[in-house]
């Protein structure tokens, strides 16, 4: 096998039009890593900061390249991002995870190029078309009216399920029956609150949500409030989805376990790559957990080819302009592409923000 002769990182920053999301995001640090082995094959990875401060991630894909990527014969993507990971027993995720993320996608697209097969099928899938749900055009801040004008232009696409934001406020109410009623009851029904709620005002959101029939409710409490979830699933009003903050995949195994967790939504940069999100789908599998991971989409169809556990995809327009080649929607459904790896390249805007 041939060594690898350029591991690089790059980082810039993406500037969006306007805040979006529940979180008001208007700026993300992207990490790009680009690999290149002596036969000429090549792998072309990602990570992000949303929000920006990434350059602490850029310095810990930087090291991790030059100590276990740059000159070695690689070792599988597996194996490489354990390597790796552990070497973090002093230093802690942080940073380094998400500087992982993006040297773990890009190993994994050079594997699968090597092989000459999508991502989906070196990963031990096949193709299948997966559910998408649609959460851009939403926020906290809209009428009613404007939520439920998202929600249609999403179900005029063709997507099947919409996910408004909501913040346990008394709008809630108007927001999820505007919704509700602009979509109809053939379309599933989700809602996001962003960490934004207490307990007492997410187990009125849960009480709202199970009246108009949602299918789960994501971050009505801050991740780190473990116990507290607990006490809003052992209320039985709705399924409880989380996991976009978790940086450590047992974290999300315990919640799983007790049940607490109907959806788990490990974020692509959080996490640390591809490889834990395989490892957190072999664990939802087991316990009959669904998995949806946060956006990006058009990669995780290649996990979703691999893991039966993975039920819903997320459709929330972020990093799409910096990347060409993501899978057309057809039905509602996103199915993988047929080229080798993921398939994505870098696009011309990309090419200019990296130059500078």
């Amino acid at each position: 096998m041939a060594r690898i002769e350029r591991a690089t990182a790059e980082l810039f920053t993406f500037q969006l039009d306007r805040a979006v999301g529940g979180s008001g995001v208007a700026a993300v640090d992207v990490i790009i890593v680009k690999l290149a082995d002596a036969d000429g094959a090549e792998g072309l990875g990602f990570s992000y900061v949303l929000g920006g401060n990434g350059k602490l991630a850029l310095l810990a894909a930087e090291d991790q390249l030059a100590r276990f990527v740059r000159a070695k014969i690689p070792a599988p993507p597996r194996a490489t991002w354990r390597s790796i990971a552990a070497s973090f027993n002093r230093s802690g995720p942080g940073p380094n995870l998400i500087g992982l993320a993006a040297i773990d996608v890009a190993m994994w697209d050079l594997h699968a190029r090597r092989c000459g097969v999508p991502l989906g099928v070196a990963m031990g899938g096949e193709p299948r078309a997966v559910p998408v749900y649609g959460s851009g055009g939403f926020n906290t801040q809209q009428a009613p009216e404007e939520a439920a004008e998202a929600a249609s232009s999403h179900v005029a696409r063709g997507l099947r399920a919409v996910k408004p934001r909501v913040a346990g406020a008394a709008k809630d109410a108007k927001v999820i029956a505007a919704v509700r009623a602009a979509v109809g009851d053939e379309v599933a029904l989700m809602a996001d609150a962003n960490e934004k709620c207490d307990l007492f005002t997410a187990r009125r959101l849960l009480q709202l949500a199970r009246d108009h029939g949602v299918l789960f409710v994501e971050e009505p409490l801050p991740w780190s409030l473990a116990a507290s979830y607990a006490r809003l699933d052992a209320a039985g009003l709705v399924t409880l989805a989380a996991g976009e903050h978790a940086q450590d995949h047992r974290q999300l195994l315990a919640m799983m376990q007790s049940g607490t967790l109907g959806v788990v939504q490990p974020d692509l940069a959080m996490i640390g790559g591809l490889t834990p999100v395989m490892d957190i789908c072999v664990m939802a599998e087991a316990l009959g957990t669904a998995v949806s991971p946060h956006f990006l989409h058009g990669l995780f169809v290649h996990l979703a080819a691999a893991s039966p556990a993975v039920t819903w995809l997320e459709d929330f327009p972020l990093l799409e302009p910096l990347f060409d080649g993501w899978p057309d929607l057809r039905s509602g459904c996103a199915t993988m592409t047929q080229s080798a790896g993921h398939g994505l390249r870098l696009s011309g805007l990309s090419e200019q923000l990296l130059k500078g």
